[in-house]
């Protein structure tokens, strides 16, 4: 499925993509039309301002002009045609200026928000069960963020590899005393410190893992604070060992 994160990234690069998974991920997804609408408004000023051409003359102003052109080279263009070049170059600028204040007003996902997006997903992760996965299939997954786990974490219930912003990364789920808690290993994504977030119906933080990205740990619902959200990253990443 795809999220919010894929769906910008592509409609950015063009925004008339005819992909039809972009189609679906619009009809079901409560922000991403409004950003839409939005692109495309600007693509349609953009494209009105390249259009602006230099004023066009005709009759005996069109012969004066000619007439002047003959002494362009002493004293530089004719005062019409400098406005008309400047009038292009003015709206090319303002266009560009606009297309700026969209790229930053515009409601870019945050790494929080892309955690966010992924669990929709992946509904079945959250249940509650005293079923471990299999140490071979935790390793398999593992594997791929060069890692496995060691002493005692919290026992692992789920655990899949999984496309987040183009990379494979471990999504698991541990099972603890106020309920399931998802685990992703964000090896190709760094923090400078610790964030915090409470959006959508998730709360979480992403903790910086120094030399190997991050990792986001969250819960769903109210059912815990932040701080024993904090102490169950610090719990596995303490059993953390990184073979690479």
């Amino acid at each position: 499925m795809m999220d919010c994160a894929q769906y910008r990234r592509l409609i950015l690069a063009n925004p008339h993509d005819p992909n039809p998974e972009l189609r679906i991920h619009l009809e079901s997804c409560r922000d991403c039309p409004q950003y839409t609408e939005r692109l495309l408004r600007f693509e349609g000023r953009l494209a009105r301002a390249l259009h602006v051409s230099a004023p066009v003359e005709s009759g005996a102003r069109a012969v004066a002009l000619r007439a002047t052109a003959a002494h362009a080279t002493r004293r530089g263009p004719a005062p019409l045609v400098r406005r008309g070049w400047l009038a292009m170059a003015a709206s090319v600028l303002i266009a560009l200026v606009a297309g700026g204040a969209l790229w930053l007003a515009s409601p870019h996902p945050s790494l929080a928000a892309d955690v966010v997006a992924h669990m929709a997903g992946e509904p079945q992760a959250w249940q509650r069960t005293e079923i471990a996965v299999p140490p071979a299939e935790l390793a398999l997954v593992l594997r791929d963020a060069h890692m496995r786990l060691i002493g005692d974490p919290p026992m692992v219930s789920y655990a899949r590899s999984c496309l987040f912003r183009g990379r494979k990364v471990p999504h698991l789920v541990v099972q603890t005393d106020m309920g399931p808690v998802t685990v992703m290993v964000l090896v190709h994504e760094s923090v400078p410190k610790p964030v915090s977030f409470d959006e959508e119906g998730y709360r979480g933080v992403i903790v910086p893992v120094p030399g190997h990205g991050s990792l986001a740990v969250l819960v769903r619902g109210q059912q815990a604070g932040i701080n024993a959200i904090r102490e169950i990253a610090a719990r596995v990443q303490a059993a953390i060992v990184w073979t690479a």
